[in-house]
């Protein structure tokens, strides 16, 4: 008896933009019921192989079988005909819809030709919810009033609204706190038990071990490894595979004494959100990096969105060099030297229609402005110095900030605050969605910043990264400080123990 052949068959696949080859004769196979991880860099050419798997993007060259047989995916739809959904890491919602109209968006409930609107897809839509562990999610509520976590589960649940057989999951995880991966993973096994693929895309090589059953490894648009076994293939290979080089997760050596006798950088008093987070009492002295730590809905970010001046306090203060800033006001907090690089970068720090250029520049137009008139050279000029002195690629500030890596990206924002004379510098989940390779590269260049004399206020949801970069760590709980303590006096089952149980804060 013949042998099934694979669910998906991806044979030779070419793709090529102007200037670049992203595809270079890529072979991908993946058989129902398993896992199969995507891993790369940034720019390896992941994210143009979905799109191609996801109709997006047309191949060059090269074939695509379905179950056997041939097949042409002209477009999106016609790939979700075929059962093939993508969740994409930059969520593709509607936030002005509710949570129904989104996981039903293009295929609306019907009754004999009827759309039916309302309460059959609210309906339908809580039973899906159900089924992804969150009947807590009120099917009428505007996906634009929930947080990432939730909306990660909406998309999910669109995806599942169809009738799919093969998932791909672009960084799923990327959002969400251990027990939301848990429940993650525990729906990718029921997907998979009722013999659906799945092709998991993560930076955490330790997720992929524990979920993945096969990995095909991509490297500047070539396949460098096709199926190797998930959970054997040494972990220094997969590494070297993907970077062409070992790479060891070595944080760069902090001060043994960071200088504490200068006067505080940034002073946060009494400063509490009603709902959010309770009074926090933080210094933070030039050249240290503290960090938060904490579960998602933990009152990290907020925390870092009020001292930035986007959100207004219910009470307290913050001060830059002794002077208190005014409650709310994100001018008064640029002024005063300190820069925000938000969680989302894309959606929320970044101009992805413009040049790399205008981004790094952005909060520093009036240095360029002559009588209503921009000095372009200028701009152009204080961009390359700022990007080169964060070893950003390519060394070309004029290219759009929507063709860089995510690593390049964070390192424009980062640039951005070093151009505007930042002081101090706030960076939420720094390294999401970057590569072994960048993040290296941001942990040093974080590193150096501080050395040079940088406050800077670090929140991640990876507790080694927190304990790696920091000198502090502060561990919240539900908005209150439950532990303060040097990094060096912390390890990540303490901290695990600390945001999951809580204790009096010390």
């Amino acid at each position: 008896m013949a042998p099934e052949p694979p669910l998906l068959s991806m044979s030779g696949i070419t793709k090529s933009f102007p200037g670049v080859r992203a595809l270079d004769g890529v072979d991908l196979d993946v058989q129902a019921g398993e896992v199969h991880c995507l891993l790369g860099q940034n720019g390896a050419g992941k994210s143009t192989l979905i799109k191609v798997l996801a109709g997006a993007h047309q191949p060059d060259t090269g074939r695509l079988r379905w179950r056997g047989e041939e097949v042409a995916l002209r477009s999106p739809i016609a790939a979700m005909r075929l059962g093939i959904a993508t969740i994409y890491q930059e969520l593709d919602l509607v936030e002005h819809l509710s949570v129904a109209e989104n996981v039903h968006l293009g295929h609306e409930p019907t009754t004999a030709g009827f759309v039916v609107r309302g309460k059959a897809a609210r309906q339908s839509t809580a039973a899906l919810l159900r089924r992804l562990g969150h009947p807590e999610i009120d099917p009428a509520r505007l996906v634009g009033e929930l947080p990432a976590a939730q909306q990660q589960i909406v998309s999910m649940a669109r995806a599942l609204s169809h009738d799919v057989r093969l998932i791909v999951m672009d960084e799923p995880s990327a959002a969400l706190d251990p027990d939301e991966v848990d429940n993650l993973f525990r729906i990718v096994g029921d997907l998979t038990a009722e013999g659906v693929a799945v092709v998991y895309i993560s930076h955490r090589l330790e997720e992929i071990r524990r979920i993945g059953d096969r990995v095909t490894v991509l490297k500047d648009g070539r396949a460098v490894a096709v199926g190797l076994p998930a959970k054997s293939t040494p972990t220094r290979e997969v590494v070297a595979l993907m970077t062409g080089r070992n790479v060891e997760y070595v944080f760069p050596e902090r001060p043994t004494a960071p200088a504490q006798g200068e006067e505080p950088l940034l002073e946060v008093q009494g400063l509490t959100r009603q709902g959010e987070f309770e009074p926090l009492d933080l210094v933070i002295h030039p050249g240290e990096i503290v960090g938060l730590a904490g579960l998602v809905g933990s009152g990290r970010s907020e925390i870092l969105e009020t001292v930035y001046g986007a959100r207004k306090p219910t009470a307290g203060h913050v001060s830059v060099n002794g002077r208190p800033l005014k409650p709310g006001s994100v001018r008064a907090a640029v002024r005063a030297g300190i820069g925000l690089a938000p969680e989302e970068r894309k959606a929320q720090a970044l101009l992805m229609l413009e040049s790399v250029t205008r981004n790094v520049s952005v909060s520093s137009m009036s240095r360029f402005s002559r009588a209503g008139w921009i000095d372009r050279r200028a701009e152009l000029g204080a961009a390359r110095a700022a990007t080169r002195e964060l070893s950003l690629r390519p060394d070309n500030p004029s290219v759009p900030i929507r063709t860089l890596s995510g690593g390049n990206q964070q390192k424009a924002v980062l640039a951005r605050w070093l151009l505007r004379g930042c002081r101090v510098l706030l960076l939420d989940e720094p390294t999401r969605g970057v590569d072994v390779g960048a993040r290296a590269e941001l942990y040093a260049v974080v590193r150096r910043l501080a050395d040079e004399g940088l406050a800077v206020l670090l929140v991640s949801s990876e507790v080694p990264e927190v304990l790696g970069l920091a000198d502090r760590v502060l561990v919240l709980r539900e908005g209150r400080v439950v532990h303060r303590a040097p990094a060096r006096e912390l390890d990540e089952h303490r901290v695990l123990d600390l945001v999951m149980e809580g204790s009096p804060a010390t």
